[in-house]
């Protein structure tokens, strides 16, 4: 895969506690610049990230409930509301771990489905943090995603104990054969290799810190 092709999967991203306006700023600059399909920031940065994008191409994806999902349905649509008006295009949410794993199927799937209706027809990705839940459990997450709506299953925040696997990623492909839902892959992703492998395995988006080193390694290959 040619730097070109593999820097349109890519969302080049910045959730760190600590990042900073000049942080935000330079994550913007190296996306138009590499022509990255978009960058991925927390909430409070979707505002100055529309400011430093302009009109470029690069869509702003933003993430909601993060990193635990555990906070109430009626907070991550106050959070996917706002960062609407302050002009986010995707919403990553993270999935409720704690009422998955206890098999409250029906407070997952409205959590879901409030926030499907609240973003419109803007793009939901689902992020499943792989690393705390069972074959069975990313089975029935990837499920609830179709049925609810979402556009895409992600595999981890990043901030988990674990990350993207070559493994999580064929079951979700299988989880959602035959559907419009796609994958995206994140978490750990730092090297070439290690992107190209989640592509070949199902992902259509990759989500990284690691776009630059990333993109040097495809040039490496020419």
């Amino acid at each position: 895969m040619d730097g070109y092709d593999l820097a349109k999967c890519i969302e080049h991203t910045n959730l760190r506690p600590f990042a900073t306006c000049a942080d935000i700023e330079k994550l913007c600059n190296e996306a138009k610049e590499n022509e990255f399909y978009g960058i991925c920031v927390n909430p409070c940065w979707v505002g100055h990230a529309q400011k430093f994008l302009g009109h470029s191409d690069v869509k702003i994806t933003t993430v909601i409930g993060f990193p635990l999902g555990s906070t109430s349905t009626e907070s991550k649509v106050a959070e996917t509301r706002k960062a609407l008006l302050d002009g986010a295009d995707e919403f990553d949410m993270v999935v409720n771990i704690g009422c998955l794993k206890s098999k409250k199927f029906d407070v997952v799937k409205n959590d879901i489905c409030a926030i499907r209706n609240t973003c419109g027809e803007k793009i939901l990705k689902l992020i499943l943090e792989c690393c705390y839940l069972t074959d069975s459990e990313k089975d029935e997450a990837c499920r609830m995603a179709v049925k609810a709506g979402a556009d895409f299953v992600k595999t981890s925040t990043g901030f988990g104990p674990g990350g993207a696997t070559e493994k999580d990623v064929i079951l979700m492909k299988k989880a959602i054969e035959g559907t419009r839902v796609k994958i995206k892959a994140s978490g750990g992703i730092n090297t070439y290799e290690d992107a190209v492998k989640m592509i070949r395995a199902g992902a259509s988006r990759i989500g990284t810190s690691s776009s630059i080193e990333i993109l040097k390694g495809a040039r490496m290959r020419l």
